[in-house]
């Protein structure tokens, strides 16, 4: 009696019309390496801040997705090749829409690095006029004002969002939602204009203080706070509530103890991008707080000073010594990104913490 051996799998790739898992890799960075190098050569005796990465990632890309495609045709036939080229042009379309946030990060740290020093967050501009001082006074004045716009704008917003969700009906909730889709589009300088003259019905025409900064901030918030608040609430299962209800539990104990726990991860998102939305104003913010070289650590006295309206002045109004100003600028358009991606951490680290627990 013969037995029949069954023949061995193929374990050659290429064979078996197939490319190795590491293909696509070694191609992309085979590409990224060939025209990063080009490009390097080609701006060889530049300042670093010369080099086009974003055109050396754009071409590398191009060219990685030309060979895959193409070996890809060789190797796995035209179906396969025809579902590569696909994957590769949606990548393609990921990276373009990528390359400005990548080209705008590597500007802004390489013109920022010379300024990022201690003196930059010690020192205020008192008496500077070239070289020297520090954005100090314009990072207080940015906290301030945004800790007090979230202050006022969180608990208006998140009540009406709970108000819009939980109890409003007919025209009155109509109504609402309008105005803060209108106020959605509003340009930042009218807030800033409301600001000003509110302030100046309690302190008088010509009068410029951090308060009325926090205010035109928070006109901006409101909209923003209604709008993702809303969307986050009405994703709570109605099971939730009418589970409660069933239990005897009051409305408004339902909305404290079930509806705002549960989107609560959402909620804080929606805050914070709230917040990354305003922190970067520079026309309401020099209307209605204007700006000062000195430190002010009151909301409610003199004017006060912000990065933007920082990164603004030192751009526009350079002295003698323009480089120092430009340098100014950058550290503080750097700072402010960086602020920026602290709170974005923040939310992240307070939405897992808050997050409704799943699982046993």
């Amino acid at each position: 009696m013969t037995t029949t051996t069954p023949a061995r799998p193929i374990q050659n790739a290429y064979a078996a019309g197939q490319l190795p898992r590491w293909a696509p890799l070694v191609i992309l960075i085979s590409s990224l390496a060939t025209f990063i190098v080009i490009f390097l050569f080609i701006q060889a005796g530049q300042p670093a801040g010369e080099f086009n990465i974003v055109a050396a990632i754009l071409f590398g890309v191009v060219l990685y997705g030309v060979v895959l495609v193409t070996v890809s045709r060789l190797v796995e036939g035209h179906r396969r090749a025809t579902d590569r080229l696909v994957t590769t042009l949606v990548t393609l379309a990921f990276v373009i829409a990528l390359l400005p946030l990548i080209s705008l990060l590597y500007t802004v740290v390489i013109n920022g690095a010379a300024r990022f020093d201690i003196d930059f967050f010690t020192l205020s501009l008192r008496n500077v006029v070239g070289e020297g001082g520090g954005a100090a006074h314009a990072i207080i004045g940015t906290l301030q004002m945004t800790l007090a716009a979230t202050i006022i704008s969180v608990p208006i917003g998140l009540m009406t969002s709970i108000y819009l969700v939980e109890y409003g009906r007919g025209r009155l909730a109509q109504a609402i939602t309008f105005f803060v889709d209108v106020m959605t589009g509003i340009p930042s300088i009218v807030a800033g204009l409301f600001a000003y003259s509110l302030i100046v019905l309690f302190f008088g025409p010509g009068v410029r203080v951090g308060i009325a900064g926090a205010i035109a901030l928070s006109v901006l918030m409101i909209p923003v706070v209604v709008r993702s608040s809303e969307e986050m609430l009405r994703l709570v299962p109605n099971e939730l509530r009418e589970a409660a209800f069933a239990l005897g539990v009051p409305k408004w104990l339902t909305i404290l103890k079930i509806v705002l726990p549960t989107s609560i991860a959402g909620i804080t998102t929606g805050v914070m991008l709230s917040i990354a939305r305003v922190i970067g104003e520079t026309a309401p913010l020099l209307v209605a707080a204007g700006f000062t070289n000195n430190f002010n650590y009151s909301l409610f006295s003199d004017r006060m000073q912000s990065l933007p309206v920082f990164v603004y002045s030192s751009y526009i109004s350079q002295g003698t010594d323009a480089q120092a100003y430009i340098d100014r600028a950058w550290a503080g358009a750097l700072t402010l990104i960086l602020i920026v991606m602290a709170l974005n951490l923040l939310a992240r680290i307070i939405a897992r913490i808050f997050a409704p627990k799943t699982g046993r």
